[in-house]
């Protein structure tokens, strides 16, 4: 399905952007993943993706940073040629806590990483994309959260503001670049199964869930993974739930 396929995975060593880049290198896609610094979560992903038959390199690098944003497409497009699919993951998120406590330094971390970063990324993925700019066109999935529509209060309205405003750049860019090639999506994970979470998060909240469990990695995976592939060639500007009707 993806073997002529380029994707690059920000926030890859870990969770949702595990999973995706082990199931797309499994269906044939050249995967390439950045991670901020865990160097030996980065090159166990890299590994499970060679072990299921698939080309994987990885980089280290801040998205918020735009050096080393470009040197993460460079690097790329060196190993494996310009991405044709972005799926856009890095975030961060703080200790949960209410906004009369949140700190400016807490404040602009998470906007300058998921907001910021998250632009810089699309960005330069609509360069390498876009018939425009000379590219094939390509997609572009960006990971937003269901925090997005519950606000998250007494957790991190911060985080959650920060998935509201990407699945604004979702809406606007996804009709920006569409005579360009570039479908432009989203996913909105509910309470999965990852080290994210604080304490007993999951414990706490899963009874919350119509579905009555948390979910897993790879079911994001393969909303992701739909989301990049030509079964949703008809699908651009879309924001999809993947968070059990939540």
């Amino acid at each position: 399905m993806f073997e002529n396929t380029t994707m690059l995975i920000t926030g890859g060593s870990r969770g949702i952007g595990a999973s995706t880049a082990v199931l797309a290198a499994e269906r044939g896609a050249k995967v390439f993943i950045n991670y901020r610094s865990n160097h030996e979560a980065a090159d166990a992903v890299v590994d499970a993706c060679r072990s299921v038959g698939g080309r994987a390199e990885a980089l280290a690098g801040d998205i918020r940073l735009e050096s080393d944003v470009l040197a993460m497409f460079a690097a790329c497009t060196k190993h494996f040629g310009p991405p044709t699919t972005l799926v856009n993951n890095a975030g961060i998120l703080h200790r949960l806590d209410r906004v009369e406590n949140y700190t400016a330094e807490r404040l602009h971390e998470v906007v300058n990483v998921n907001i910021v970063g998250a632009f810089l990324c699309v960005r330069e993925a609509v360069k390498a994309m876009s018939t425009k700019h000379g590219g094939s066109g390509g997609t572009i999935v960006n990971v937003s959260s269901a925090a997005a529509y519950l606000g998250s209060p007494n957790e991190y309205v911060d985080y959650a503001a920060t998935k509201g405003a990407m699945d604004t750049m979702t809406l606007g860019l996804a009709k920006e670049v569409a005579d360009e090639g570039i479908r432009v999506n989203a996913v909105r994970p509910g309470l999965i199964e990852t080290d994210i979470h604080e304490g007993d998060r999951l414990e706490r909240l899963w009874r919350n869930i119509p579905m009555q469990r948390v979910g897993q990695p790879d079911e994001v995976a393969e909303a992701i993974l739909f989301l990049a592939s030509p079964a949703s060639s008809y699908v651009n500007g879309s924001l999809l739930n993947v968070s059990g009707a939540r």
